[in-house]
């Protein structure tokens, strides 16, 4: 049910990072790695199941917002996840030259 913005002291800007400044250059991440660091969390922070399906639901957005700047690679094995890095530099926005 909607609420009316006066029954909330203080109201923030919806900001989010962006991959260059939530994302080490030479490192891939799992969804559920970015979910954390989006938070302020370290990638590898232990949180409970129900948090981290929370995080997921602004993860995924921002992996969808942010494709053309993020690469994907396969997951090592069929039940992990993928990873998402930045893209190379030397990669075109394509693949067509």
């Amino acid at each position: 049910m909607p609420r009316p913005k006066s029954e909330f002291e203080e109201l923030f800007p919806c900001d989010f990072y962006t991959p260059e400044e939530l994302l080490d250059d030479d490192q891939m991440y799992t969804v559920y790695e970015i979910a954390r660091l989006l938070q302020g969390l370290e990638a590898d922070a232990e949180i409970d199941e129900g948090v981290e399906d929370i995080l997921l639901d602004w993860a995924i957005p921002w992996i969808m917002r942010n494709s053309e700047e993020l690469a994907v690679a396969e997951p090592p094995s069929d039940e992990e996840p993928g990873y998402y890095g930045l893209r190379p530099d030397d990669e075109g926005d394509d693949g067509d030259d």
